[in-house]
């Protein structure tokens, strides 16, 4: 299995970096860049049936499945900020539209959400709510595994905050292609909508400040633990 490079930044402008590769990871309050593929996966039904549209399949191992709302101690939607849901139809706020959540494979050994794609990427993009040290995202080509980001490489601090704080929207271009992505999470549950998906790697927009360090520092006094 190949490492990867992590740029994770918070909210307020603080920033780690760590080196590794086949991956650059960007994990801002900004959006997905232009030019790309992007995807709101509103036409997936309620449920765990999944679907195909556009050279996109998606397919749920229990107990995975695409919900609106949330559902105490089971989901919550992402937090949509600094307009990085506009491209997507989605306005700031708690996501009110379609969104995925993997369940748990504490519960169900086999607990997955899968995205594949007809072609070969490089570059895949996504909402991903209330990060969790325990998320997993994992990329394949076929089945080689290329390798795995956690919610730990996300975020410096991945508690599961519900709010603002707790949202990115994460860029991962890499250097290996891969046609395959594969969300898991140890504990209730890894959330993610709006993913953007491109063949080759494009331009990142640099990471954005959401406020000033004080309104930041504010909200995170307010984190607030889904699961216990």
């Amino acid at each position: 299995m190949q490492k990867f490079v992590v740029a994770a930044v918070l909210s307020f402008a603080v920033s780690t970096t760590a080196a590794a590769a086949p991956f650059t990871i960007s994990s801002t309050v900004g959006g997905a860049p232009a030019g790309v593929s992007k995807d709101n996966l509103n036409w997936l039904p309620l449920g765990a049936s999944g679907g195909s549209q556009n050279g996109v399949t998606v397919t749920f191992l229990p107990d995975a499945a695409v919900v609106t709302g949330a559902a105490a101690n089971l989901y919550a939607a992402p937090f949509l900020s600094n307009g990085n849901g506009l491209a997507f139809g989605d306005a700031d706020g708690p996501d009110q539209s379609r969104y995925i959540t993997t369940g748990s494979t504490g519960s169900n050994a086999n607990a997955s959400a899968t995205i594949s794609f007809d072609t070969a990427q490089k570059y895949f993009g996504l909402l991903w709510g209330s990060v969790d040290n325990y998320n997993t995202l994992s990329f394949y080509d076929g089945a080689t595994l290329v390798g795995s980001v956690t919610g730990s490489d996300v975020a410096a601090l991945p508690t599961g905050d519900q709010g603002q704080m707790g949202t990115y929207y994460v860029n991962i271009a890499s250097t290996v292609a891969f046609n395959k992505v594969v969300a898991t999470s140890n504990g209730y549950a890894f959330e993610f909508d709006n993913i953007s998906y491109n063949p080759t790697v494009p331009s990142v927009p640099e990471p954005t400040s959401l406020a000033l360090l004080g309104f930041a520092l504010a909200g995170a006094a307010r984190v607030v633990r889904r699961r216990q």
